[in-house]
């Protein structure tokens, strides 16, 4: 699934494609969207946002079309408003009579009125957004002690929206390993330091993924395997998808293990588990 950063630079993609042209044209997979189309057509996009893992669209007179890649998807433009080609499905297309949009393999959209973004059943409930400059250090960590979750396994409970909005299973496990903690410790077994730690992480590695296309290593580690004939793929993580690779810091073989649900990259050694 595309996390925060990914949704942030589709969203920019979009926004500068689309924003201040007039929606001719859209067309929608779903029937019961297809027969309101028309509700946007004809109008002015204002912008394009990402909020969580969803896109927003914002038309004249406070109409939106959301949208959530969900586990596939995937939005393509076109400068010529043809379509691209592929085996993916087409769900949603956007015309300005000159550069167009399409979403391909993610079936989650809507079209709203701004009365409704405060009761979608998934903005209403997301945590504070990691990639808004608006959320500081502070605003983390004060999240990090709300006693509501205390108990939650991090590697899970990092990835819930509802806690903090922009974190999917990469940004999950490239965090903890960062901060040296267990995927199946909880909030309430963090110290004061780890805990600060943990916050510092939360901002920085989202925000370093979005500046850099989604490198979540160190820069100068990626910059070095990269000029010795790496991948960005192969360079770009510290631990994820990096099963039985050494660990950057202590050599221990990386694994791939599931804890309190969920499936993620850790290293034994680095991440163990305090008793």
């Amino acid at each position: 699934m595309p996390e925060g950063p990914e949704i942030r630079r589709a969203a920019a993609l979009l926004d500068a494609t689309l924003a201040g042209r007039v929606a001719r044209r859209l067309t929608f997979a779903r029937a019961d969207l297809q027969s309101r189309a028309r509700e946007l057509e004809g109008r002015h996009i204002v912008s394009v946002r990402a909020r969580g893992k969803a896109i927003l669209t914002r038309f004249e007179e406070n109409r939106y079309l959301y949208s959530h890649n969900q586990l596939y998807g995937r939005w393509q433009v076109s400068e010529d408003g043809r379509q691209p080609k592929s085996r993916r499905s087409l769900r949603l297309s956007i015309h300005t009579g000159g550069p167009a949009a399409f979403l391909y393999s993610a079936s989650d959209i809507a079209i709203l009125m701004q009365a409704d973004l405060a009761s979608h059943p998934y903005l209403a409930r997301l945590g504070p957004e990691l990639l808004d400059t608006a959320v500081d250090e502070a605003t983390v960590l004060a999240r990090i002690e709300d006693p509501r979750f205390a108990r939650r396994g991090l590697v899970a409970l990092l990835q819930d929206q509802r806690f903090l909005a922009g974190i999917g299973n990469y940004l999950a496990a490239e965090i903890l390993h960062h901060c040296r903690i267990h995927p199946a410790a909880r909030l309430r077994d963090l110290d004061a330091d780890r805990r600060q730690t943990l916050a510092d992480a939360c901002l920085a590695l989202p925000r370093q993924s979005l500046a850099t296309g989604g490198i979540t290593n160190t820069l100068s580690r990626a910059t070095a395997l990269q000029q010795r004939g790496a991948s960005f793929e192969a360079a770009r993580f510290q631990v994820y998808r990096r099963a039985g690779l050494p660990c950057y810091r202590c050599g221990r073989p990386i694994e791939k293990a599931r804890f309190v649900g969920k499936t993620t990259y850790w290293c034994p050694a680095c991440q163990a588990k305090e008793a």
